[in-house]
């Protein structure tokens, strides 16, 4: 009986994946369970439908991410942060505070969590904070971390 897996299946298959498997196995096992569907037309024409959805999706996705990372060219972005003697920052500049600062300064969100420091940023002076927006692409944002008045 030829099947289409609705889920991985342990040493049978992958989600999406069409696979012909003994019907007792299929109509005992995996059809109750929800595992997988009959392959008829109509549940073939449905899988290729929402496979190419899922394809426009991530080029959606993709283009999105290539349009924050060129939008990230040209922008400086500025944290103003207390510091005490010898330009040491109390505490040190955030990757969240740097998303918020990108958001309010140029109207670009990027999640914090795609923000990588190497090191901790705790003083004064310029930087440079790498952006990993997925599907291999990258950014970077110019931070300039200046005293509080």
């Amino acid at each position: 009986m030829k099947i289409i897996f609705l889920q991985d299946v342990k040493g049978q298959g992958k989600k999406g994946e069409m696979k012909e498997v003994s019907e007792g196995y299929a109509r005992n096992y995996l059809l109750p369970r929800k595992l997988a569907i009959a392959a008829t037309a109509d549940n073939l024409n449905t899988l290729r439908l929402k496979e190419k959805a899922r394809q426009a999706q991530l080029a959606a996705e993709k283009a999105k991410a290539e349009e924050n990372a060129k939008a990230l060219e040209n922008v400086v972005v500025k944290i103003a942060a207390k510091a005490g003697g010898a330009g040491k920052l109390f505490g040190a500049v955030t990757s969240k505070e740097i998303s918020d600062a990108l958001k309010s300064q140029h109207g670009i969100e990027v999640d914090s969590k795609k923000l990588v420091q190497a090191e901790p940023i705790k003083s004064y002076g310029s930087y440079e904070v790498k952006c990993r927006f997925g599907f291999e692409v990258s950014g970077t944002i110019h931070l300039l971390v200046v005293e509080e008045k």
